[in-house]
């Protein structure tokens, strides 16, 4: 028996059942049924007020009360009789007295039959409409496990490797992949076997999915896309279903990819969750394991997949024979974000005099989403004020509105503020300045931007992947001189350092317990990460040192912080005039370029402190740190 016939004698079954269940419910419970005699007993006794003689069906109906139409009344009892008797029961009750008598033929006409029925057929048209909606549209109730990819053809993407620019080594992978599937006796001929599986990984924002597109677009092969989350339901069973019908799917072609974005959702690793370990997702994991790599031949098929959070995927995902290929897209570099510009900036009226090199210098650290937001908020700004050409002004603004967010214009600040958050701020411009391993100041502003009431913006002046340990402590004494300066003034400080201190604290006990800088405690790591990656950042931190070495990460922390809060007292009151310029030039500027920077601190030296007890003394070492590019913001 075929799956169609069977599908039919089900819904003929879930009809029939229905049925049956609207006679419970729309029948009516209809009049007490007696037999002959007891009906004349009781007719005698004067219990009937009307009676009621069918000659077709040899029926006796009797009414407790008389009815204001007789023959289309509903009845209260009812008796048959034998068909010889009709005529004796007319003559008999047409004698008696105190009765009404009437014998009504059956109303047997076509249109009584038709409303006695309606209600059945117009359930029957309800339930026909319903399975039919269910068959034409995919069967959206009943095929729970059907796989939700979207699949599709060369020529409905129209993304290709040329709109993606900085991720030239992810390219060529790719590349590779695309030449596989067109000319696959190339590789084969000398042995050669293709990833069966592709994971890109890298902060949000860089252009992982964006690969994917193109891949989509250059590839003349299907291509299967969907998201980690569509797998899983509420269904037990739903997740492995689908995964089963989606490889199906593509099997049926001789050549296909597959693209599953944000794969962690489905890919965590097994046995960390606290319910136990046998769950929805983790039997979606294991059908996505075998169909990677299981007994069945899927040469034909190429899974590609994306996430931020590579290391929380299971590791029998990671084992080569499934995603044996991994790609790293990782934030641009200056060449990158130049290309990255040159590509959004495509279709748009950019004025000739910008150079995209120096917009490029000026957004260190920025992923890809951040740098066609930034050229998008631009577009914006030139159409708010009715512009044709978008000039650097605007760019300039994207830039600071990407960073800080929008100007809050409207924040109204009493002059005390005002000048508070200019010694602020100036605390932090010169204090940076004058430390010679601190990024070069770009602007200071008193301009309330996001949730800071003012910042100061420092740039490096190139990429760096490492941060010294020298540049790292006179980050610190930056931090720490908006705090300083607050002191130095007004003796009295504020609340608004609160980021700041934030910042420094992180960094300083980053310095202790990851990056092994500190002379008392050596080069060691402090602190595992917790393999319960379900319970989050929050308590995934695991003390694996004694209360000793707490309490001295402790003192090591606060010396470092103290050093650097020091070292900023020291240059600020050293150059008392250099702070109460840049201050009042603030109050009547706002907004300080790098060059006005520059010229307000004209007599500012760079800072040779040779106290011990700064570590100014000790060697710069490389290594050991996270990639120090993403721009430095202090804000108050």
């Amino acid at each position: 028996m075929n799956r169609t016939i069977r599908t039919i004698i089900g819904y003929a079954l879930i009809i029939t059942l229905l049925i049956v269940a609207a006679q419970s419910v729309f029948g009516t419970a209809g009049p007490e049924e007696i037999v002959l005699s007891e009906f004349q007993t009781r007719l005698d006794d004067g219990d009937f007020a009307a009676v009621r003689l069918r000659p077709e069906t040899d029926t006796l109906e009797g009414f407790f009360e008389t009815p204001e139409d007789i023959s289309a009344a509903e009845p209260d009892v009812s008796a048959n009789y034998p068909g010889e008797f009709e005529a004796e029961l007319s003559q008999q009750l047409t004698n008696t007295a105190n009765i009404t008598f009437a014998s009504v033929p059956v109303n047997t006409s076509f249109w009584s039959f038709i409303v006695g029925i309606l209600p059945f057929l117009l359930l029957i048209g309800v339930m026909i409409f319903f399975f039919t909606q269910m068959q034409g549209g995919g069967n959206r109730v009943m095929q729970f496990g059907k796989s939700k990819a979207k699949q599709f053809e060369k020529d409905q993407i129209k993304v290709t490797f040329s709109d993606v620019a900085g991720l030239e080594e992810a390219i060529e992978e790719l590349a590779e992949i695309k030449e596989f599937l067109e000319t696959p006796e190339k590789f084969q001929a000398i042995g050669a076997k293709i990833p069966k599986g592709v994971l890109l990984f890298g902060p949000p924002g860089t252009g992982k999915t964006l690969l994917a597109k193109a891949v989509a677009g250059e590839a003349d092969v299907p291509f299967f896309a969907l998201a980690g989350s569509e797998f899983v339901e509420m269904f037990v069973g739903v997740g492995a279903s689908r995964v089963r019908d989606l490889f199906e799917q593509a099997k049926q072609h001789p050549a296909a990819i597959i693209f599953i974005d944000e794969i962690d959702a489905v890919g965590r690793h097994r046995g960390a969750g606290l319910g136990g370990g046998h769950d929805e997702r983790e039997q979606t994991l294991n059908q996505l394991l075998v169909e990677l790599d299981g007994f069945e031949d899927n040469s034909g098929v190429i899974v590609m997949a994306a996430t931020n959070r590579p290391d929380i995927l299971d590791p029998a995902l990671l084992r080569p024979g499934r995603f044996d290929r991994q790609i790293i897209v990782d934030r641009p570099d200056l060449r990158g974000r130049e290309a990255i510009l040159g590509v959004h900036a495509k279709g748009k009226p950019i004025s000739e005099e910008i150079d995209l090199k120096v917009l490029a210098r000026q957004t260190p650290g920025f992923s890809g989403a951040d740098l066609a937001n930034l050229i998008n908020e631009a577009a914006l700004l030139t159409a708010r004020r009715d512009g044709k050409i978008i000039g650097m002004a605007d760019l300039e603004e994207s830039i600071e509105r990407v960073i800080a967010g929008p100007e809050r214009k409207s924040k109204v600040m009493s002059e005390d503020e005002r000048r508070l958050t200019a010694y602020h701020e100036g605390g932090h411009a010169l204090v940076g300045y004058a430390l010679p391993n601190a990024d070069p100041i770009h602007k200071v502003t008193i301009i309330p931007r996001g949730r800071a009431g003012g910042y100061t913006l420092a740039l490096p002046q190139e990429d760096r992947s490492y941060a010294r340990r020298s540049e790292l402590t006179d980050k610190l004494a930056m931090l720490l001189g908006g705090r300083t300066a607050e002191e130095v003034i007004f003796v009295d400080p504020t609340t608004g350092a609160g980021n700041d201190i934030e910042k420094a604290t992180e960094i300083a006990r980053k310095m202790v317990t990851e990056y092994g800088m500190s002379d008392k405690l050596g080069p060691l790591k402090y602190g595992s990460g917790s393999s319960e990656v379900f319970l989050g950042r929050d308590y995934g931190h695991q003390q694996d040192y004694s209360d000793e070495i707490a309490a001295e990460i402790d003192r090591e922390v606060r010396a470092l912080v103290e050093r650097a809060h020091l070292e900023a007292r020291q240059i600020l009151e050293t150059h008392i005039d250099a702070l109460h310029r840049i201050a009042e030039l603030l109050l009547e500027e706002e907004t300080l370029s790098a060059d006005e920077v520059i010229a307000v601190f004209h007599d500012v030296d760079k800072w040779t402190n040779t106290d011990q007890e700064t570590d100014r003394l000790v060697p710069p070492i490389k290594g050991g740190t996270e990639a120090t590019v993403a721009a430095s913001r202090t804000e108050i």
